[in-house]
């Protein structure tokens, strides 16, 4: 393994940094996924299961769904990143059938009833920040039991695909293409022969791929699609450009026609967003427009000074002008824009008098990663219709429709039409609205229990007024046109970007999730009905947004610090329901402070009162976040122009050896150590690809000089691991897991009482290694290869806790790792159960009866044969089973039963009566568990009381 010196050049800055990583080749990827599956067949660990211990209730993002034409409560359900679900009882509950596969991010999906063929477009097209990639166009032909090869595998994210219902073998694909660099593999796709070979047979730029597809009814050969021109880095998303449009084919997409031109009525330019299509016959077609042209600024002056203060009126006010101003009315601006106490009027003034600040500064104040987003006066939601076939367009509406897209359009931009009442028309957007005549007007329909965001919808044909929608917080049934909605969230499919635990017992699981806030539940909650008779689920939800980052006091875990998006920190008292606003705050004329989405904090192990908080520069609290000092200079590049906040801190760790022992990694490539609480830093530089986002940095638990690090390479269409480790405080790095199967890491993890054992979370898996980090073993039984964002070890469980984007939250326990460390067959010592005449007899309520279930954990060198016996205190045998042994961890559940040939073994007052299935169980005694194989024998004690 090669070690690199620390450079303390300030050329590190200038040219290592100007470095552009590469985006991978989808051949590596392939190669990669190849190697995963060789690694799950090999792994030592392939017997030890993870158990999925939810939430189910919020759900996660749903892209599609597709409905069977004949029988509407038989459904698939695609989720952006949690695979693909079926239910036959009208979501009541729902199966996944696509686990199996190599990838479960999904962008759309098609079926062919008639033949229960599935057609998956793998990869998000939604182009949020967490819009995973794929792999490609995957085909069942036997309703998701197996996959095909991936095909169309450099597409990376599917916009849609139609499948000709009179010929299944003709398929038209849209690829829209990777979110973060250029792709010549954008564009429309077709199929003839099932998927054998493919046509490209339209291409816009290497910057615009296709993100909707939609036919004429009746009429497969007359289709319509649009493009979409965007650009998105981890500092901007520009979703717009001219080679955003909508193509016409005449001939089932071998050929096409632009038919968004200047003189069609139809927006063409910069500022064309993401359009979504709407077919109603021959002639009606809709088009949503996510319209990226500014509007006009409002004439209306008269009686400005009776009007409350804007933020942008600071940005020409001259000093002059702002020294005139009523100090009631500043007063009152700034006390509504949540100014600090010492900055009221007169004070500010001052300042300005003296030179100190300008009124620039006064709007300087509120600028955060939110601004751009929210506040820029883009167009928004537009409908057009063509009743011509495409040839012209108008615009439904006066105006604009506002409070639909806001400014982020791109996430959603869809829009249905009814297929009985060409005037029905319904569009999606944060909340989803109807109109009744053809887009004049428009009413919302979203309800109470309807979670924002909104990206797919069915439209029944057979019943006006039967939807099925898909947001981001799940499933929503309506059979009055929206009037009310049955929510269907059963599956555990939240997307999680950050988890925790307490030290309470049992101990509880905090999570925080994309658009689904913050729960905490007891990490043992039954995942199950029940809770619909009592009414309280077993998850609690203690915050809104995008639930973040969570860190419970030890000392009394009632008190919590968490929040949403870009750095709104609280700390939260759940036991009075207090709450706290934390988010440190620039000083006037200060340039604001930048905090990434996923704002990093920690509470510190030496004392739980002091907390820290990453924004570009690294802020401490002593007193639970009631007052803020910043102990860093910007450890950033600096931040570049965006509308997406940038050169922001991403992880932050402290030794727990020595306070003031402080490592920080960012967005843009840099790694920081500071040793005296940050009085001085130094930058660390392993060699790694420069702007890379740093995952995770981790101060070791086990020594004090020994620090791991990873990078991710997403935002970049990287999907190389980085994994590295110090050892002298990052003077000098190893590489680790350079053979780990291409996909990007998001997390490290010690276990805590062991120093060899890491855990790493990438895109789609989890690993582990026995010899910190030399090798790595794949840990993926009972889970899909779903992504890994967070990994946390419940120290006195000794349980596994993994936070996944798509998959909710999965738990396993450890306790068998030690046996890994034992030559020869190795036994766990076997939990003690309770003698019941209740074994093998029938419940209550005509419930089975209970059965003793008794796990046998063994660890075995080499594979074969593995005999296991029951014996009794005088070694007699009472009962003799025999399973197949994998080498590495093997799990046998022992039903605690007495062979008939052993009764003779009893005593005649203590032999056991035969139970109603016909099985003995043994009844109160000691008794030791025997097993034996080709790498030796070892036994444990079993207690029955």
């Amino acid at each position: 393994m090669k070690k690199i010196s620390l450079l303390f050049l300030l050329a590190y800055s200038t040219m290592t940094l100007a470095q552009i990583p590469s985006a991978t080749p989808m051949d590596q990827v392939l190669d990669g996924l190849e190697k995963k599956q060789n690694l799950s067949q090999k792994s030592p660990f392939k017997n030890l299961e993870f158990q999925n211990i939810g939430p189910t209730v919020m759900s996660g993002r749903v892209v599609d769904v597709a409905v069977n034409p004949q029988d509407p409560t038989e459904m698939l359900v695609a989720y952006a990143s949690g695979g693909l679900w079926h239910t036959s009882n009208n979501a009541t509950s729902l199966t996944p059938i696509m686990d199996q596969a190599e990838t479960i991010n999904l962008g759309d999906i098609a079926v062919d009833w008639k033949s229960r063929t599935i057609w998956v477009g793998t990869g998000e097209n939604n182009s949020s920040r967490s819009s995973y990639a794929g792999i490609g166009i995957l085909k069942s032909t036997d309703w998701g039991k197996t996959w095909s090869k991936p095909m169309l595998t450099e597409s990376q994210h599917i916009g849609r695909i139609l499948i000709n219902p009179s010929n299944p073998d003709h398929v038209v694909v849209a690829v829209t293409g990777p979110l973060y660099s250029k792709s010549n593999a954008r564009g429309i796709y077709v199929t003839k022969d099932g998927g054998q070979s493919w046509k490209k047979t339209l291409f816009a730029s290497d910057e615009a791929g296709f993100i909707d597809l939609a036919s004429t009814p009746g009429d497969f050969k007359t289709l319509y699609t649009s493009s979409w021109e965007k650009d998105r880095k981890a500092w901007n998303f520009d979703g717009n450009g001219p080679a955003s449009a909508i193509y016409k084919s005449t001939d089932g997409g071998d050929s096409w026609t632009k038919i968004s031109t200047p003189n069609s009525g139809f927006p063409t330019g910069e500022g064309v967003g993401r359009i979504g299509l709407a077919v109603y016959d021959a002639n009606t077609v809709y088009a949503i427009h996510d319209s990226q042209f500014r509007r006009e600024k409002s004439g209306d002056q008269d009686d400005k000074d009776n009007q409350d203060l804007t933020k942008d009126d600071f940005k020409t006010m001259s000093k002059e002008a702002f020294l005139k101003l009523d100090n009631n009315k500043l007063n009152k601006f700034l006390k509504r824009n949540g100014f600090q106490e010492k900055y009221r009027a007169e004070n500010i003034k001052n300042m300005v008098r003296a030179g100190e600040a300008t009124p620039m500064d006064v709007a300087k104040y509120l600028e955060d990663a939110n601004t751009q987003l929210f506040d820029t006066p883009v167009k928004g939601a537009e409908l057009y219709v063509s009743k011509d076939g495409g040839s012209t367009w108008t615009k439904t509406h006066e105006g604009q429709i506002d409070d639909v897209f806001y400014s982020y359009g791109y996430y959603f931009a869809q829009v249905r039409v009814d297929p009985n009442d060409v005037n029905k028309v319904y569009v999606m957007g944060v909340p989803i609205i109807k109109s009744a005549d053809a887009g004049k007007t428009w009413e919302s329909i979203s309800r109470e229990n309807v979670h924002a965001d909104h990206h797919a919808l069915w439209v029944n044909p057979q019943r006006s007024g039967h939807l099925i929608n898909g947001n981001d917080g799940g499933l929503n049934i309506s059979y009055d046109d929206g009037a009310t909605w049955i929510k269907n969230n059963s599956p555990s499919v939240g997307q999680f970007y950050a988890i925790n635990y307490d030290l309470e017992k049992p101990y509880r699981v905090y999570g925080g999730l994309q658009d689904n806030g913050v729960w905490v539940g007891a990490h043992n909650a039954r995942e199950d009905r029940a809770w619909h008779q009592s009414g309280q689920y077993p998850w609690q939800s203690i915050m809104g947004g995008d639930g973040m980052q969570i860190q419970i006091d030890n000392r009394n875990s009632n008190i919590v610090y968490t929040g949403y998006q870009f750095g709104n920190y609280y700390r939260i008292n759940r036991e009075t329901g207090d709450r706290k606003y934390i988010q440190p705050k620039h000083e006037l004329g200060e340039s604001p402070y930048r905090f990434n989405w996923q704002t990093p904090i920690l509470l510190s192990s030496h004392n739980q009162d002091i907390l820290y908080l990453g924004g570009n520069k690294l802020h401490r609290s002593m007193n639970q976040g009631e007052d803020w000092s910043t102990i860093s200079p910007d450890l950033t590049q600096g931040g570049k122009k965006g509308n997406v906040a940038y050169g922001t801190l991403t992880s932050v760790s402290e030794s727990t050896f020595e306070f003031g022992l402080i490592y920080t990694g960012s967005d843009d490539g840099l790694v920081h150590i500071t040793r005296d609480s940050g009085a001085s830093w130094q930058p660390l530089n392993g060699g790694w690809p420069a702007n890379l986002w740093v995952s995770r940095i981790l101060a070791s638990s086990h020594k004090k000089s020994r620090v791991y690090l990873t990078l991710n390479g997403y935002r970049w269409d990287d999907f190389a691991p980085y994994i590295y480790k110090s050892e002298d405080y990052g003077a000098t790095w190893t590489r680790l897991g350079t053979n780990l199967p291409a996909m990007p890491v998001n997390v490290i993890a010690e276990h805590p009482s062991n120093e060899q054992i890491l855990f790493v979370g990438t895109d789609n898996a989890t690993y582990v290694s026995r010899d910190q980090g030399s090798t790595w073993a794949l840990m993926d039984k009972g889970m899909p290869p779903v992504a890994v964002h967070d990994i946390k070890i419940q120290p006195e469980a000794n349980d596994l806790l993994i936070g996944t984007h798509g998959r909710s939250i999965y738990s396993a326990n450890l306790d068998a790792l030690t046996l890994m460390d034992k030559k020869g067959l190795a036994l766990g010592p076997v939990e003690k159960i309770r003698s019941s005449t209740r074994y093998g007899n029938k419940g209550f309520m005509w419930s089975d009866g209970p059965e003793p279930k008794i796990q046998l954990v063994y660890h075995t060198p080499l594979a074969g044969k593995v005999k296991i016996e029951v014996l009794n205190e005088e070694g007699k045998t009472l009962q003799e089973l025999a399973t197949l042994s994998d080498a590495g961890l093997n799990y046998y559940t022992y039903d605690g039963s007495v062979g008939n040939y052993a009764l003779k073994h009893f005593d005649k007052d203590k032999r056991p009566k035969k139970a109603e299935n016909g099985k003995y169980y043994l009844p109160e005694g000691t008794y030791t568990i025997k097993i034996s194989g080709n790498s030796g024998s070892n036994s444990q004690e079993l207690l029955v009381e």
